[in-house]
């Protein structure tokens, strides 16, 4: 059995097989998320209205099995894309498909000219030691701060 994989672009109506996949990688001890996907559905439709979007999806055999939600973001010298989310089916994790979506965007940061990708992540879950396998440094000069109100 020939199992068939696509990366494209991420459309409107793939945003309900989205936030299942959302919920089912964050739902659990490791993340500590309580997602509805209702409320999933919202925080990724923020994303996806954003003016200047980029996403993508996996499907395997026209099923979506991986998201990545990010933006184009001016920044100092130039610009970049910010990965907001990107999450790959549990199942599934393992197999590249994060590294082939991360290589998806490359291409689109090559095509525009980009500086390159940030984003953020917990320093405590799994997701570090994947960014670093795929050449992500932890950038010394900038930290992510936060206020609780």
């Amino acid at each position: 059995m020939v199992i068939m994989m696509k990366i494209r672009e991420l459309q409107e109506k793939d945003i309900s097989a989205c936030a299942e996949i959302l919920c089912s990688v964050y739902n659990n001890e490791l993340w500590m998320c309580r997602w509805t996907k209702e409320l999933a559905e919202e925080y990724l439709r923020d994303f996806f209205e954003h003016k200047k979007f980029v996403g993508y999806v996996t499907e395997e055999d026209s099923v979506i099995i991986a998201g990545l939600f990010a933006h184009e973001k001016i920044w100092w010298n130039n610009s970049e894309v910010f990965i907001e989310e990107m999450f790959v089916t549990p199942k599934k994790q393992g197999n590249g498909i994060g590294t082939a979506l991360l290589k998806e965007v490359e291409k689109y940061i090559k095509e525009k000219q980009l500086a390159g990708i940030t984003l953020s992540t917990n320093k405590y879950a799994p997701a570090p030691k994947f960014y670093e396998k795929n050449g992500f440094a932890d950038c010394e000069h900038v930290i992510f701060m936060a206020k609780e109100v």
